[in-house]
């Protein structure tokens, strides 16, 4: 009887030099740096150029000029926000401002549709409270100037830093759903603008990127720190999920929870800011392990990235409903480098299915 891997669980469908996802450890590796030695240390510009380097050959040592006037190309798209795009969710619009970019496979456009998730955020946000878009300082820093153009004014050196080390910890890991979409639409020889919106579609599932938001609304509904026990308990005889515990493929702590943890941590030390919001949250995470591990002990649910994502994005002022954007902006990154890495093996990808239907039938 041939073996059916639903999901894909097990099969290795890419050989790849871009990052490594060990569940079993708890470490991701991207391009051969710790995520933890990543985040809060290196820039967007530093991980682009990263995930980039050695997919094309006019790849500048000094990425920040370059994505500076990308997201002044970007933003030139701006003029199709109308009233009705901008009445979308967020996200809708994001993806339909995304798919006026070219879609060929020159550095130049590539580096605009990696920052063009932010540029265009920032805009719908903006526009959905009756604002007019700002427009970006290509002399900025990227998530300096993202900040700035979400609230028309300069953000602190740490909520910048906060930003950036929350980009730099999401913009790759492994062969996940978006990123082995964004694959398979390259191998197709389709554009690495075709590659990144199928990658950005895959987020559209609450399964994969859309988890941050509820973990708000859980912390919400919580409220104190004293409550997190019943609340929880009650969460899970009523059959729901505890958004920001458990993976797919971590057994172990997620470690960009952690990474995120101490991105929290400095924001919080420096803007004197946000310690009731995560003594309540650390509150919530340790009833939610001791609850999971007596009530599951045969399933490893551990915090994941989703959990510390919430507050730190919360903490930037970012609305929930956001989230999923801020997400596509560190990640589409990864999916450009994905795409390029595709490109290159000259494969398309083209798995076969086993037939369960009716067998055929005969002729009346």
């Amino acid at each position: 009887m041939v073996q059916v891997s639903t999901g894909l669980e097990g099969v290795i469908a890419a050989a790849t030099v871009l990052s490594d996802v060990d569940g079993q450890a708890g470490r991701l590796t991207i391009r051969g740096w710790a995520v933890e030695d990543l985040a809060g240390h290196a820039r967007f510009e530093d991980a682009v150029h990263l995930l980039l380097d050695g997919f094309f050959d006019d790849l500048p040592a000094d990425l920040a000029p370059a994505l500076g006037e990308a997201r002044a190309r970007a933003f030139a798209e701006i003029a199709a926000l109308d009233d009705s795009l901008a009445a979308r969710d967020p996200y809708d619009a994001m993806r339909a401002l995304l798919a006026r970019l070219p879609d060929d496979d020159s550095l130049r456009d590539a580096l605009v549709l990696a920052v063009a998730p932010a540029v265009f955020t920032a805009a719908v946000l903006r526009r959905r409270q009756g604002l007019a878009a700002v427009a970006p300082d290509p002399a900025l820093p990227h998530a300096a100037d993202v900040l700035r153009m979400i609230r028309d004014a300069a953000p602190t050196d740490g909520e910048a830093r906060a930003l950036d080390a929350y980009l730099v910890t999401v913009c790759d890991h492994g062969l996940n759903a978006s990123t082995f979409a964004a694959r398979v639409a390259a191998s197709t020889r389709a554009g690495l603008g075709s590659a990144v919106l199928a990658g950005l579609s895959t987020l559209k599932g609450p399964l994969h990127g859309g988890a941050p938001g509820p973990v708000i609304d859980m912390l919400d509904a919580i409220g104190t720190a004293g409550n997190a026990g019943p609340w929880l308990e009650a969460a899970l005889d009523a059959g729901e999920r505890l958004m920001g515990f458990g993976h797919r493929i971590y057994r172990v702590r997620d470690p960009r929870a952690d990474a995120l943890k101490a991105a929290l941590s400095r924001l919080s030390k420096s803007a004197g800011a946000l310690p009731g919001r995560l003594a309540l949250a650390e509150a919530v995470e340790r009833a939610a392990l001791d609850i999971l591990r007596r009530r599951k002990p045969d399933r490893p649910l551990e915090t994941n990235v989703e959990f510390y994502t919430a507050l730190l994005l919360e903490a930037l002022g970012l609305p929930p409903e956001a989230f999923t954007c801020v997400f596509a902006a560190g990640r589409t990154a990864g999916w450009i480098a994905h795409a390029r890495e595709q490109q290159a093996s000259g494969k398309l990808i083209r798995p076969q299915s086993v037939y369960v239907g009716p067998r055929p039938r005969a002729a009346a």
